[in-house]
């Protein structure tokens, strides 16, 4: 059936005054003050991070009902406030959930109101966006499960000096050396002039490197395992305030402090370009040259060949070991040369995994 002019106007008519009244609902100037207040910035995965959001009515007339949208992520989610009376204020309490490591931006906080028929709807931002550092699980390694690093602490090297507290042999004086040095005894029967030579100590310096090339893991699962197993032994290094170099093929984490180490590792992602697998040696030698020990963390794809010419590229007189992250897999040790290849198919079974290579 055809409309006549009389019944189309009739319609706009009343579409105009619908429109009319839907935008008088929304206007008036937001006089809302919205805190968003975040328990904290950084939490390790799995835990919960806790936050709230307030909302406050400054003004001296009631503020009609509105909803507050808080953006996650990639997400939202939406909290209805009611209406709000002079110096009123309203409270959400919110928890945002971490399943695995990631940094997540949390935020802006905005506020939604629309009319009746959801014809026009205003928008007011009111918070900007916040950081929230999700943090890879990790587990101490004290005690006897950190062995093999405290063993490196002082690991005499074959370069020989005329002080240091690792003694080696001793020798003939010549001018310049230390008489503080001088072997009195063997001096005295020998009728020469003798000195202690000293082999050179190396402090223990911990690299930790992990290959985060993405053609070596099968699962992203395998991946954040690594990612673990990686953070856990750097840890435990700048616990014990030894010197630390962590990295992977194409980043270096921070050790300044274990806010920074973490918020890096947080960071850390798979690499997707073809990159040979040996440069992962190749990067210690350059980054560490005086390193003890080289904990690689590598995924179970890695093969042998590639892991026997990383290791011909570490430093000299290095101890290197290889985790292999293969999740589910049971616990088991080998060797490639002389590189130590340990498998952990879980976080938990790290410590027992150092207390093998560490014997």
């Amino acid at each position: 059936m055809l409309l006549h002019v009389t019944e189309l106007n009739v319609i706009a008519l009343a579409l105009t005054v619908m429109l009319v009244v839907a935008v008088l609902f929304v206007l008036g100037r937001a006089t809302s003050a919205v805190t968003l207040d975040l328990q904290t910035d950084r939490v390790v995965a799995g835990t919960r991070a806790v936050g709230r959001i307030e909302v406050a009515n400054p003004s001296g007339r009631s503020i009609l009902p509105t909803r507050i949208e808080l953006a996650v992520g990639s997400a939202a989610t939406h909290f209805p406030v009611p209406r709000l009376a002079p110096a009123g204020t309203h409270e959400e309490l919110f928890a945002v959930p971490t399943t695995r490591r990631a940094l997540l931006v949390i935020g802006p906080v905005r506020s939604i109101r629309d009319d009746p028929l959801s014809l026009v709807r205003r928008q007011v931002t009111w918070v900007r966006e916040q950081d929230l550092f999700v943090h890879p699980r990790t587990v101490r390694l004290d005690g006897a499960s950190s062995g093999l690093l405290r063993d490196l602490e002082g690991t005499p090297s074959a370069e020989l000096y005329s002080s240091d507290i690792a003694f080696h042999a001793l020798r003939e004086y010549t001018p310049g050396d230390d008489r503080r040095h001088v072997h009195w005894r063997t001096t005295a029967r020998t009728g020469t002039l003798m000195v202690r030579q000293f082999e050179e100590t190396r402090r223990s310096h911990v690299v930790v490197a992990l290959g985060n090339l993405a053609a070596h893991y099968e699962r992203a699962e395998e991946f954040e395992l690594a990612v673990s197993v990686a953070a856990s032994i750097a840890a435990q290094t700048h616990r014990e305030e030894k010197e630390l170099t962590s990295f992977t093929v194409d980043a270096r984490q921070r050790t300044r402090t274990h806010r920074h180490l973490m918020d890096d590792f947080t960071l850390v992602g798979q690499l997707e370009n073809r990159v040979p697998f040996h440069a992962l040696g190749q990067k210690a030698a350059e980054l560490a040259p005086g390193a003890s020990v080289v904990m690689m963390v590598i995924g179970p794809l890695t093969t042998a060949s590639e892991l026997n010419t990383a290791a011909h590229k570490l430093p000299v007189g290095v101890r290197a070991v290889a985790i292999r992250c293969a999740e589910g897999a049971e616990m088991r040790r080998s060797a490639i040369g002389g590189l130590d290849v340990v498998t952990v198919g879980s976080l938990d079974t790290l410590p027992r995994a150092l207390r093998a290579v560490g014997r």
